[in-house]
């Protein structure tokens, strides 16, 4: 879930928790209000009958304590005063029936049966209020004050629809502004984030401005400061990839240079000595002249391998010869090695070479890159699939700084376990691809796996020229 997203929620959250509470303190505050004003209408309405009392008797002149008490009428212009709005109270005297008188009922509109039943269950009940009218020390008749039905329901739900209404109001209001206050602040993080992202595609050299809020800008120094950190490592790393390919590739000549030298004429003169021997005992030894001319067929499929170890360790000189021309004659070698040749595999694979736009303006190290990436790829796809067709496809059209390379068979395979398979031969050609700033990919292909390169040139004049 998204951080605004999260904190807007906690918002409303805390804000329903506040209006469930004052909810809460509307209600308790209005039975216990209830509950006051009960006990005050009994009490007013007990004063006024005793005054009522006290006014009768003195009009008929009967004042004392051995006097005949006098009950006056309960008339509505005297009680109705003393009696607030949703209240009943009765007046019983003691020689007379009770008689009932409510005040005005409450006007708004009538509360839910739900909250209804919510204030019965929270506080149950009004019980009524009584008192007791004497006369010198006599009980001369009783109050009841009561509530009217439904009247503490609609007292608490009009003040609760008000403070409800009222706070509702005041917090869509807070949370409006809390949302624009918290995505305001929190803007700088998405900001982060697309930098995040660049960082993870390779780019070294995005940074971070420095933002007003304290945490940002701590998170944006040591963003800077870790980018600032991977260019320079991932700098120091392509110097020395590219030094060891070196180093590898003037090894491999080396080591060509003495197979050839000193292994292959080891082999021709073996070859030659063993013809001659076989061509002088042929009369006299006939058994031992097939023997000599097995060790020539030995000898020459030693120098088939030899030459074909050559090919593989020592590439054309691609600045005599160009790139293209050698990566038609290694498609070519790949072909003619492989021509007529069955397996239990299946047929031999049949391997193309699609060039589009020209490589001439490939500079050394690139070229020799692409030659060696092309290489390892048709070695891979013919040792690791059933391929009857691999193709290579060479993109180096005009306008684009970088050439593209694209390797795809038909011959299965997962790339996934491609991807994160340890073999030395994926893992140099990533590093190859890495030192020269690009960028490696491996996927399916409609029947097998492609595996795609694309392979940035600096202008030649900055590039280091292979010997």
């Amino acid at each position: 879930m998204r951080l605004l997203v999260s904190l807007i929620l906690r918002v409303v959250g805390v804000v329903a928790l506040c209006l469930l509470c004052a909810s809460a303190w509307v209600m308790v505050d209005v039975n216990r209000s209830i509950h006051t004003e009960l006990t005050a209408s009994a009490v007013r309405v007990q004063r006024e009958a005793v005054s009522l009392a006290w006014r009768e008797m003195t009009f008929r002149g009967a004042i004392g304590p051995g006097a005949e008490f006098a009950f006056p009428d309960w008339r509505s212009s005297d009680t109705l005063r003393v009696i607030s709005p949703g209240y009943c109270v009765s007046v019983a005297w003691a020689k007379g029936q009770p008689n009932r008188l409510c005040g005005i009922r409450n006007g708004g509109a009538e509360p839910p049966s739900w909250f209804v039943a919510l204030n019965e269950a929270m506080f149950g009940p009004i019980e009524p209020v009584s008192r007791t009218i004497t006369f010198y020390m006599q009980t001369a008749g009783h109050v009841r004050a009561e509530t009217d039905e439904g009247a503490a329901a609609r007292q608490a739900w009009r003040q609760v629809s008000v403070v409800v209404s009222v706070a509702a109001a005041m917090a869509a209001a807070i949370g409006l502004l809390a949302t624009l206050v918290i995505g305001h602040a929190l803007m700088p993080a998405e900001r982060i984030v697309r930098a995040l992202k660049r960082l993870e595609r390779g780019d070294h050299s995005v940074r971070l401005p420095s933002f007003r809020a304290q945490e940002f800008a701590h998170i944006a120094r040591a963003f800077n400061q870790l980018t600032e950190r991977l260019a320079e490592t991932t700098a120091e790393r392509a110097a020395l990839t590219r030094r060891l390919f070196q180093v590898q590739e003037e090894e491999r000549r080396a080591l060509a240079r003495d197979l050839h030298d000193e292994f292959g004429q080891c082999l021709t003169a073996a070859a030659a000595m063993s013809g001659a021997v076989a061509a002088a005992i042929e009369r006299d030894h006939p058994e031992v002249a097939e023997e000599a001319r097995e060790i020539v067929g030995i000898t020459e499929r030693m120098m088939a391998t030899l030459r074909g170890a050559l090919a593989r360790l020592r590439p054309p000189d691609l600045d005599d010869v160009g790139l293209e021309r050698s990566l038609d004659h290694l498609v070519a070698t790949w072909n003619a090695r492989l021509t007529g040749v069955g397996s239990a595999k299946g047929p031999a694979p049949v391997y193309r070479l699609d060039i589009v736009g020209s490589l001439a303006a490939a500079p050394a190290q690139a070229a020799l890159s692409i030659y060696r990436i092309v290489q390892e790829c048709l070695t891979n796809a013919t040792r690791h699939g059933r391929p009857s067709e691999v193709r290579v496809r060479i993109d180096a059209r005009s306008g684009r700084p970088a050439v593209e390379v694209t390797v795809e068979d038909d011959g299965g395979g997962d790339p996934g376990r491609l991807v994160t398979s340890a073999g030395h031969g994926l893992l140099g050609i990533r590093e190859r691809i890495a030192a020269l700033g690009g960028s490696f990919s491996a996927g399916p292909a409609p029947r097998g796996v492609r595996i795609s390169a694309l392979i940035p040139f600096a202008p030649a004049a900055h590039e280091e020229r292979l010997a």
